[in-house]
This record gives C-alpha cells, structure tokens and sequence, in this order.
C-alpha cells in the first residue's frame, strides 16, 4: 500500500483544500491529513488566529472522502519522521525553512516528494479578506 502525507492548518476549509486531497489520493491508495495544532499555529503566525478549533478543523477534514486519516502535528520536522508515508505531497507556498528540512529529509530517506499545484482563485487568506470587508 502506498500512502501518502500532506500536512496544513486548513481552517477556512475551501475547494481548493477539497482539490488538494483530491490529487495527494490520487498519488497512492491512502492519505493522511496532518492538521497543525492551533497553538502551534498562533506561535508561527502570530497575526493569525485560527477561526475553528484545532479537533473542529480535524472533524471536517475527516469527513472529505478522499481523506483516509487525520491525524494532529506540532512541527513538520517531527511528523514527517514519526509518520509511516511514501508519498510527501504539499503545496507550493509551503517553502519555508521546516518545509524545506522536512523535503531534505524525504529525499534522504528515500520519499518521493511532490508539489501540488494550487488551485487558482481560492486561498485562506483571500477568503479572510473578503469576510472582512463584508
């Protein structure tokens, strides 16, 4: 069985969260959905706080059928290497210094890495935006 990790936050859940499990499940025979922890999220994005909880976006990523298991992280270094997968897919905002030790790390250790294209005109912060102005 090929399985296959992606990892985020997913708090405004859109269709292009939707797509992105879409295409990961379509890498292997099994996804796992990484969901950052909030309070992880509030350390690494201060400005930002997470609309639901840390278990409500757990329950609606779970409930997309692509999806096969959630399951909670704090860190990328740490999941990527406590979490049996072949497949890391993740998207291409996803570069920053974690993203890129947690890709070294799957090329050293023999996981195929695969960058999703994003899904054009649906983001997070694009959706946070027009909330506001509303």
């Amino acid at each position: 069985m090929r399985k296959v990790l992606t990892v985020g936050v997913y708090d405004l859940l859109h269709v292009g969260h939707v797509e992105l499990f879409r295409k990961a499940k379509a890498l292997g025979d099994y996804l796992i959905v990484a969901v950052q922890d909030s309070s992880v999220v509030k350390a690494y994005k201060p400005d930002t706080t997470p609309v639901y909880s840390t278990e409500e976006r757990c329950y609606m990523v779970r409930a997309i059928r692509y999806v096969d298991e959630v399951i909670v992280y704090q860190n990328i270094a740490d999941i990527i290497k406590e979490v049996p997968f072949d497949v890391f897919a993740k998207g291409p905002d996803q570069s920053h210094a974690g993203f890129q030790s947690a890709v070294d790390w799957c090329q050293q250790h023999g996981k195929e890495v695969v960058v999703l294209p994003r899904t054009e005109g649906i983001s997070s912060s694009e959706l946070k935006n027009l909330i506001r102005k509303m």
